[in-house]
């Protein structure tokens, strides 16, 4: 099997950018191991906004956000855009995002990351409890004020994704799914993809989609890109009428919630799940299951009625914040593409991105900061 570019890994990014590439003209296949898919198990959430908690977690990591943060935006608009030209409806609905907090300490320092993020061009803005109330009658009176995000929003993944699926079918796009590759093979004229069973596939170029999984890529080319999987904890509970208008996360604690168009309400937050069995499989844990339910009554109490519908567990990727971008030092013929935090948000723009450099065009922005070569051993050094 021989092709012009391989796009190891089928999730968002991958999905996006084999279609970018197709109506390019590219000859383009999708391999996908379908293994870890974060994709797949994504809560459809649009973050904008950097992660207060993060903030003050991970100081060393806020230049990375703040060089990150006009991406958000743009993303959210690429999304829209993506939606138009597909012709398809997967409830993207750009509704604004509400961080809360309990403390007047913690809103002090909300309005500190508030007044950063505007100086950024975010669309932001404080609300006391009062303001709140008005537009956000639904969130409990332990909630002291918000920051509000107009560019916030949500989508439904699994309806998403299916629409790009029917997307590279009808452009007859070749999509290996259950086929793993193992290592990648450079010759003096083509890439080989050496894959799990013994196929080997020929390319000119890859592009490595596969979220943590581009990490053992990378090091079978002998180079380094420190991704990592963090397995996370997300539920759906049975269908209300409609009740939370928007994004909810908090400012301290983790928990996302929002609810879908047919009623549903989806929690998440970050509640560590866990890998288990020979295959690694993400797997929920009790105790994430209970503190995430617990939390989200606490901060939107009328959910505490709601039946459960289902809990899982899916896959995110980390790294330092950033995104990945661009060929690897050493070897231009294999590219990456990874997004920095949030990155189903930023999927399609990510793969946008990454689809121009493989064509030679400008990526629309400075991605200086985001290639592999800041892991290399003179830039660590």
């Amino acid at each position: 099997m021989t092709h012009d570019i391989a796009i190891i890994g089928g999730g968002i990014i991958g999905l996006c950018l084999a279609r970018d590439l197709a109506r390019e003209g590219q000859d383009v296949v999708l391999i996908d191991s379908g293994h870890h898919a974060g994709t797949t198990a994504n809560a459809g959430s649009l973050h904008v906004q950097m992660q207060s908690r993060f903030l003050r977690m991970y100081p060393e990591l806020v230049p990375n956000l703040e060089a990150s943060l006009p991406l958000y935006p743009a993303a959210v608009r690429n999304w829209q855009a993506l939606a138009a030209d597909l012709g398809a409806e997967f409830e993207l609905r750009r509704s604004g995002g509400l961080m809360v907090c309990e403390t007047p300490e913690h809103y002090e320092f909300l309005a500190r990351k508030c007044a950063r993020e505007r100086e950024l061009g975010l669309d932001v803005e404080m609300l006391d409890r009062a303001a709140l109330r008005r537009i956000a009658p639904y969130l409990a009176e332990a909630v002291h004020g918000a920051e509000f995000c107009a560019d916030e929003g949500k989508l439904n993944p699994l309806l998403a994704n299916e629409a790009l699926r029917r997307d590279l079918r009808a452009r007859a796009v070749p999509h290996h799914a259950h086929t793993r590759v193992m290592r990648i093979e450079p010759q003096r004229d083509a890439l080989l993809l050496h894959c799990a069973g013994g196929e080997v596939v020929r390319v000119g170029r890859a592009v490595l989609a596969s979220g943590a999984g581009t990490a053992g890529l990378a090091a079978s080319l002998g180079l380094h890109v420190p991704v990592l999987a963090e397995p996370l904890h997300m539920n759906i509970t049975e269908a209300a009428a409609p009740l939370i208008l928007h994004l909810v996360q908090h400012a301290e604690r983790m928990i996302t919630l929002k609810q879908l168009a047919a009623g549903q309400v989806v929690i998440g937050g970050g509640w560590p799940a866990r890998f288990s069995g020979a295959q690694d499989f993400p797997t929920v844990e009790p105790a994430s299951l209970i503190g995430n339910l617990s939390l989200a009554q606490h901060i939107v109490p009328p959910i505490g009625g709601l039946r459960l519908l289902r809990s899982w567990a899916g896959v995110n990727t980390t790294a330092d914040g950033q995104c990945i971008l661009g060929p690897l030092p050493g070897e231009p013929r294999v590219h990456v593409a990874v997004p920095g935090d949030a990155g189903y948000t930023l999927g399609p723009l990510v793969a946008s991105m990454a689809a121009a450099l493989l064509l030679g065009r400008d990526p629309g922005f400075d991605i200086a900061r985001f290639t592999a070569a800041r892991f290399s051993p003179a830039a660590t050094g």
